[in-house]
C-alpha cells in the first residue's frame, strides 16, 4: 500500500509561482511513476504532468507545457510540481498519484494511488 499526502496549495495572484510537494510512503516509491492531476468545480479530473521512475523522462499537458516543471527527489519518497506563469483557469484540486506504468501516463485510470488533494486557486 502506497499513502500520498499533498502540501503546496494556497492562493496566488495571476503571474505568481505555487510549488507543490507530495510525500509518500512505503519503499516502491522510487518504482512508480508519478503523475499530477487536477480538478476544477463541475469538471472532470484533468492530467497534468507526469515523471518516470528514474526522473529521466516527463510529460506535460499543452495546457501547462513550459509554465510547470515536475521533478522527484526518490532519496525522500517526495515528487514535486512548480507552477508558474500562474493563470486564473489553473484553479482546481491539484493530486498527485503513483502508476506502476509509464504506459498511458496521462490516463488517471492507469494510477493505482491517489493522494487528498491540495487546493490551488489563482486570482485575477
Amino acid at each position: 500500500q502506497v499513502q500520498l499526502v499533498e502540501s503546496g496549495g494556497g492562493l496566488v495572484q495571476a503571474g505568481g509561482s505555487l510549488r507543490l510537494s507530495c510525500t509518500t510512503s512505503g519503499s516502491t516509491f522510487s518504482s512508480y511513476t508519478m503523475g499530477w492531476f487536477r480538478q476544477a468545480p463541475g469538471k472532470e479530473r484533468d492530467f497534468a504532468a507526469a515523471i518516470s521512475w528514474s526522473g529521466s523522462n516527463t510529460y506535460y499537458a499543452d495546457s501547462v507545457k513550459g509554465r510547470f516543471t515536475v521533478s522527484r527527489d526518490n532519496a525522500k519518497n517526495t515528487v514535486y510540481l512548480q507552477m508558474n506563469s500562474l493563470k486564473p483557469e489553473d484553479t482546481a484540486v491539484y493530486y498527485c498519484a503513483a502508476s506502476r506504468t509509464w504506459y498511458q501516463r496521462d490516463q488517471a485510470n492507469k494510477y493505482n494511488y491517489w493522494g487528498q488533494g491540495t487546493q490551488v486557486t489563482v486570482s485575477s
